[in-house]
């Protein structure tokens, strides 16, 4: 057995190899974090050289968008400014035309012209980049321009208006001109019919000569006088601030009117039924006026019928203070005006006062009364002076419509109820039988919802 030789190692040998092994590498270690570092520093500069080049570069371009955005603004002002202008000029140019102002007309063409070349030159600097080297003021300068052009439209606009306003009011005073010379002669023309010498065509006529057609002239006067009469209180109930809609609806409730002014018919309704009630009597129910013991009434009625028609009522009033027509026309007065429409449209109850004295009152309203009443007092005499005597009739609310009797003051109901026939709303004057003859009664319509549905039926009164 070959035996082995272990080298023999001192304990000082093993330090000095161990120190020495430390030592190199920390040598190595050293010699790395030096070039580590070193290198690590060369790099550091490169960055930050870089990053100073990115940053130049960065700074320089938003300088560039920043100007160009400014350059950018200024051309648009300057575009807004000289459109702005032109619109001026332009409404300059048409306010010169009506007057025509030959200088105002030059000098607005002037500015147009101007101000279109300057928006070419505009246009070719915009395409060659050519800018105003100081935006800023060339903003300024831009925005006043056109703040300027827009005050000058203004204020050429409110010229225009003003024009147009005193161009307005100068046909307003024409036209109201017309309307009270228009007035003035509807008024001429009612006061002549309403006057007696109308009646002119049943001058000279004979008791054995009368027919349907001189009560028909009778009835059309009489009618006249009533919405005469009405209009008069329509303005007597403006004047007292009335409301006239809710007096309208207490005469005649849930109607729909066709139009605004068809209201006056349920005040003429109104009116008729108290200047026609009792009209069938031949007294009028006036008290102590009996009749029964008379012969050859119609003689009789006739007779009164021609002693009043060629007198005016204030005439005839004055010198008949007790006639039976005196008495008429204080009694219908009485029931017609009531006592707080009285006071209201006049202030005071002077008139019924006068007429429960047995005197009449010399006021305009008095006299429209008392003529509307004699025409009603000569229709009633001429109605009894026909053997057999003239009848009166009325329809009742919701009858429906028929040509024979009935005669429609509002014919457009008729276009609104194309596909169901239209109802009696109101009566608003009456109708009249003369033997065979049928003189129709004026109604109002409405739709068949508004009423209840009836058959066409006549009611003596």
């Amino acid at each position: 057995m070959e035996s082995v030789k272990l080298s023999a190692v001192t304990p000082g040998k093993k330090l000095a190899r161990g120190f020495a092994k430390v030592l190199h590498l920390r040598a190595l270690i050293g010699t790395a974090q030096v070039d580590g570092l070193k290198n690590a520093n060369e790099n550091l500069k490169g960055e930050v050289n870089l990053d100073k080049g990115a940053i130049n570069w960065t700074i320089n371009s938003k300088d560039e968008e920043l100007k160009e955005k400014i350059d950018n603004e200024a051309f648009l002002a300057k575009l807004f400014a000289s459109t702005s202008t032109v619109k001026a000029a332009y409404a300059q140019l048409q306010f010169a035309q009506s007057p025509y102002d030959p200088d105002e007309v030059q000098a607005a063409d002037h500015v147009v012209v101007s101000e279109l070349k300057h928006l070419s030159e505009l246009k070719q600097c915009y395409l060659k980049k050519q800018f105003d080297p100081t935006p800023e003021t060339a903003i300024l300068a831009a925005e006043s321009k056109e703040l300027q052009s827009v005050i000058k439209t203004y204020e050429i606009t409110g010229k225009k208006l003003e024009s147009q306003a005193r161009l307005k009011e100068s046909e307003v005073m024409f036209l109201r001109e017309k309307l009270e010379e228009a007035i003035r002669q509807n008024k001429s023309i009612e006061k002549k019919l309403n006057q007696s010498g109308q009646l002119s065509v049943l001058d000279n006529l004979h008791i054995s000569g009368l027919s349907h057609s001189h009560f028909s002239i009778a009835l059309r006067h009489a009618v006249r006088s009533i919405r005469s009469f009405v209009r008069l209180i329509v303005d007597e109930m403006r004047a007292a601030s009335w409301d006239v809609d809710a007096a309208i609806n207490a005469i005649e409730h849930g109607v729909v009117y066709w139009i605004e002014d068809h209201k006056c018919y349920a005040i003429e309704s109104f009116v008729c039924k108290e200047m026609f009630d009792s009209f069938h009597f031949p007294n009028f129910s006036l008290p102590n006026e009996s009749l029964s013991e008379r012969n050859k009434q119609q003689e009789w009625f006739f007779g009164r019928f021609n002693a009043l028609k060629s007198m005016k009522a204030k005439e005839f009033l004055a010198e008949n203070p007790r006639s039976s027509f005196a008495k008429f026309c204080r009694v219908k007065y009485s029931k017609l005006v009531h006592p707080k429409m009285e006071a209201s449209f006049f202030g005071n109850l002077n008139q019924r006062s006068l007429l429960n004295a047995g005197e009449f009152p010399d006021t305009a309203f008095f006299a429209s009364f008392t003529e509307m009443a004699k025409r009603v007092w000569l229709l009633h005499c001429l109605a009894f002076s026909f053997e057999p005597q003239a009848s009166i009739f009325q329809v009742e609310k919701g009858c429906r419509f028929s040509d024979v009797y009935l005669e429609s003051v509002n014919d457009e109901m008729f276009l609104q109820t194309l596909e169901s026939e239209p109802h009696v709303a109101f009566t608003v004057v009456p109708g009249f039988r003369i033997g065979k003859t049928v003189i129709q009664c004026q109604v109002y319509l409405s739709a068949p919802n508004q009423g209840k549905k009836k058959s066409t039926s006549s009611k003596l009164r």
